[in-house]
Parts: C-alpha cells; sequence; structure tokens
C-alpha cells in the first residue's frame, strides 16, 4: 500500500472510530461534560465536525480568510449525527483524490502539504473518539492499531503541542502503562 493509501486508510479508521463512538451518544447526553473541561459532548462534536468541514475548502487551494466565518458556530443543528455524515463523506473524498496528498493547504500557521494536515485530522479523530466516549458514557477503548500510529505520530512534535495549549500538559504514567494510556497522558489525560 502506498504512503498516500496507508494515510487515507488510517484518516477512514480514525473517522470510523469516531463514528461507532457518536452512534452511541444517549438522547439525553449531549450536555455531558468531557475531557476537554471547555466543551460538553455536543461542543466536541461540533469542534470535529468543523475539522472535517474544514477539508473540503482547504484541499479545493481556499485560504482560511477565503471561507471566513462560513463555518463557525453550531453546525449540528437538529441532528448531530446526519451533520457528522455530511461533514466525512467530502473530507474523504477531498483526501481520495488521486494526488491529493501530496497538495498543498493553506493553514491558520502556514502552508503544510496535505498529508500532513491529514496526520493532524487522523490524530484529533483518535483522540476525541476518547473524549467523546467519556461523555457519553461508553466504551473508550481505543483500536490498538491507531494508539500505537497516534504515539508514533505524536511523539517528535509533543514539546510543540504542549506548548501551543493545542491539549493539556504531559501526565506521569507508570513504566508498565498500556499504549492508550501512555497515549492518553502525553496529550494530558487519564484513563
Amino acid at each position: 500500500m502506498t504512503d498516500d493509501g496507508r494515510l487515507l486508510g488510517l484518516f477512514e479508521a480514525s473517522s470510523d472510530t469516531f463514528d461507532d463512538k457518536l452512534h452511541q451518544v444517549p438522547t439525553d447526553g449531549w450536555g455531558n461534560p468531557t475531557p476537554c473541561t471547555e466543551w460538553d459532548v455536543h461542543t466536541l462534536v461540533n469542534h470535529v465536525v468543523s475539522e472535517h468541514r474544514w477539508v473540503e475548502p482547504l484541499m479545493a487551494g481556499k485560504t482560511i480568510a477565503d471561507v471566513g466565518t462560513e463555518l463557525d458556530g453550531d453546525l449540528l443543528g437538529d441532528d448531530p449525527t446526519a451533520a457528522w455524515h455530511h461533514a466525512t463523506g467530502p473530507s474523504h473524498a477531498a483526501f481520495a483524490e488521486p494526488g491529493a496528498m501530496d497538495s498543498t493547504v493553506h493553514l491558520s500557521y502556514g502552508d503544510e502539504r496535505a498529508g500532513a494536515y491529514c496526520e493532524q485530522l487522523i490524530f484529533d479523530n483518535v483522540v476525541h473518539a476518547w473524549d467523546l466516549a467519556r461523555g457519553a458514557g461508553v466504551d473508550d477503548t481505543l483500536p490498538p492499531d491507531l494508539v500505537d500510529w497516534a504515539i508514533g505520530w505524536v511523539t517528535p512534535i509533543l514539546p510543540m503541542l504542549t506548548a501551543s495549549g493545542a491539549f493539556g500538559q504531559v501526565l506521569e504514567v507508570s513504566d508498565d502503562a498500556d499504549a492508550q494510556t501512555r497515549l492518553l497522558a502525553m496529550v494530558g489525560r487519564r484513563r
């Protein structure tokens, strides 16, 4: 499998993991708190939907200024699950275009290779799937292959992510902690 095919597979698997947790949110669970202390379940899902909604315009060459405020606010409406599906179809299609992973996207911090942008979304899908599961009160186990990939991806950039405030401070874990516990600790979360 090519690197592009592997990345697309990871993107699909991470989106499927988030989707699985999303479909388990109880009807009365949208206001539940999540490990992201400022976000309840609704706000967390809105954040991830927003990330996916950004993919299509950015992959089409638009800048953040071009999109403006179009993707601000509540994107979930009355049906969060439908909003999720309406966001992930186009994001997947944009990354699946031949040669798409080698294109350039214009992100808030500057230009980036689309494959690296896809990796960021994979990581967010994985971590936020766990956040969503915790908020929804459902099984929070993540697929081991995605956990291993996420650890490998985040380890070299962890100091930068921590300094940016994108995730919480790294937490200490025991030497014999399992991979998911170690990953979560890297982004300031406890199992």
